[in-house]
């Protein structure tokens, strides 16, 4: 097989894996696979070497690199009016599989995005500060505290709903998380969310602050998460889902390292820990693989509320 063909295979299978990671429900892996494709095909069209690739296939591929952008920022943002959905994307996959051949038109009125380096979603332009932050990843290890940077969000936690006779409320603090690279992780945060059976979710999801610090093994959050529904009233079978993101600031994105979840006949106050799960998160629970042997949990510290 030639070189071009076996990139093309690569792109084919990256292709796959985003869109299959899309219709599991598996967001933020999705937009991970989709800005590291959009990236490579965005690297072959800037490409002036001698390429194996015309320039109406570079065109071709830059605009597939688009609509991957459009895609994933449809998954980050679900009030867009631009909305590029799943099956729509999926009609490039002939294309990607076709591209030395492909000699249609392209069936999205879609420009090839402009000539400069794709950034992760809330990066900036800007060089002195990106090498800023690789200094900072290179002794991320050695601090006990870390700032976030500049764009890392501030959480997304809310306010506990109002009482309701006879009604309980669930309050869960995040105490720390153990993991065996905790001192790694840069700007890490937690993912809060209320699943049914079929991983649907049943509570808006929230965001933690980036956490308060590291030591040893692990890393602290000592945050309350607010749950968004009277615990009489969450569905069967429903679990709440912990999902631990970092920023990895080589590839330029935050991604996914493992997840935890509680289901509704672990509710009960006091302190509990949990086992950690290796990603993607399986917000149905049938494909479970522990993240490590170690003794390394999420502590977790549980309040009931109850209004009589």
């Amino acid at each position: 097989m030639s070189d071009v063909n076996k990139t093309i295979q690569k792109w084919h299978a990256s292709f796959r894996k985003g869109t299959d990671f899309d219709s599991w429900g598996q967001l933020v892996e999705a937009i991970d696979e989709y800005q590291i494709l959009a990236r490579q095909l965005q690297k072959e069209v800037q490409s002036t070497n001698s390429s194996e690739f015309t320039e109406e296939q570079k065109k071709t591929l830059g605009k597939i690199a688009t609509c991957l952008e459009m895609r994933s920022a449809s998954l980050q943002c679900t009030q867009s009016k631009e909305d590029f959905k799943l099956e729509e994307l999926k009609k490039l996959e002939t294309i990607i599989q076709n591209i030395l051949t492909y000699n249609k038109e392209f069936p999205f009125d879609v420009q090839p995005v402009p000539l400069r380096k794709i950034l992760a979603p809330g990066e900036e332009e800007n060089l002195e500060v990106e090498e800023e932050e690789e200094d900072a990843a290179a002794g991320a290890g050695s601090t006990e505290a870390f700032p976030p940077r500049a764009t890392a969000s501030q959480g997304t936690l809310l306010p506990r709903l109002p009482s309701e006779p006879g009604m309980t409320l669930l309050t869960l603090k995040i105490e720390k998380i153990g993991l065996k690279d905790a001192g790694q992780c840069i700007d890490p945060y937690m993912t809060i969310s209320v699943k049914d059976l079929n991983g649907v979710d049943v509570n808006p999801m929230q965001d933690t602050p980036v956490a308060s610090r590291k030591e040893d093994t692990y890393i602290h959050f000592s945050v309350d998460v607010e749950i968004q529904r009277h615990v009489e009233k969450l569905p069967k079978g429903a679990a709440i889902f912990f999902e631990f993101k970092h920023y990895k600031p080589k590839k330029r994105f935050t991604s996914t390292k493992c997840f935890a979840f509680m289901e509704m006949d672990e509710i009960k106050p006091g302190p509990m820990v949990i086992e950690l799960y290796k990603k993607p998160t399986d917000f149905k629970r049938k494909k479970l693989q522990l993240l490590t042997k170690k003794q390394l949990y999420l502590h977790l510290h549980q309040t009931l509320h109850k209004d009589s």
